[in-house]
């Protein structure tokens, strides 16, 4: 896409401990996000997807690897200046709108929280709400605004706070058609406003307006979307993450590699003894 990279992780791992011993959440995943852009994280249940949000979002320590967030390693510091620069770059909007707010203030009083001081604070406020199409709700209670209207609110959080990036996890889920389309309007709205939206989902309607579809496999980043086209992923160790449905050609797991220099294409064969393997 050919923009500043925002988001960066690199070789981020996440180990948990459970009952039924370790469980590797997320393995080895090396992505970019770029300055105003749209990204969204797809994949089944329990493949990673919001285990990784919450590292990109500093709410959670990786057990391996890094996240670099507007050029500040999020790891590499202490809790203390962690949740600072969390506090000045980064929001985080859950699935259940009404978990983003504040049910007894109105919309103008939640964004009066977040706002940057300055002489220009409530212009900023005001021009928050009616880009996001909340105008005419500014003194609604939270808790009297649809779901989609609150998830909007939650965005506008971030846009009055001068956030660089929002990270969403399912943001669509809970609302209405009408609902999922308003909140999608507003995050393209953010991206017109230089702002990252990095989210986890579902919704097929969400995904018709993504710049980058990232699509996770038990942890492990399988392909990426991007300008219509299903790519494979070379990590930065140099390893080649081939999708399930190309994995399933090589029951062995392993694979012969040919690249003919005159057409630049690389050609994935079974090994010659390949019948002869054990699995």
């Amino acid at each position: 896409m050919g923009r500043e990279s925002v988001v960066r992780c690199e070789r981020l791992v996440k180990v948990y401990e459970s009952s039924s011993g370790r469980v590797q959440a997320v393995r080895g995943v090396d992505l970019d996000f770029e300055r105003g852009t749209t990204s969204a994280l797809v994949g089944p249940s329990g493949c990673g997807k919001s285990s990784l949000l919450r590292i990109l979002a500093g709410l959670d320590h990786p057990t391996a690897g890094s996240v670099t967030l507007s050029g500040h390693d999020l790891f590499a510091v202490g809790v203390g200046r962690r949740s600072k620069l969390r506090a000045s770059l980064v929001t985080f909007v859950h699935p259940r709108p009404s978990d983003n707010l504040i049910g007894h203030l109105t919309a103008v009083q939640q964004l009066d929280r977040m706002a940057r001081r300055g002489n220009d604070r409530e212009a900023a406020i005001g021009e928050a709400l009616d880009l996001l199409g909340l105008g005419h709700r500014r003194e609604h209670l939270a808790a009297d605004l649809s779901g989609g209207e609150q998830q909007r609110l939650a965005f506008a959080k971030a846009i009055v706070a001068g956030h660089a990036v929002v990270i969403a996890d399912e943001p669509t889920a809970q609302l209405d058609a009408a609902g999922a389309k308003a909140t999608l309007d507003a995050m393209s709205a953010m991206n017109q406003q230089g702002m990252t939206v990095i989210t986890a989902t579902h919704d097929p309607r969400a995904l018709e307006r993504t710049d980058q579809v990232v699509r996770l496999h038990d942890g492990a980043v399988s392909t990426v979307t991007e300008s219509g086209s299903e790519l494979a992923v070379i990590d930065r160790s140099g390893r080649l993450q081939l999708p399930p449905v190309v994995q399933a050609h090589f029951p062995d797991r392993r694979v012969a590699l040919t690249f003919d220099e005159a057409t630049g294409r690389t050609i994935l064969e079974p090994p010659p003894d390949a019948g002869e393997r054990q699995p």
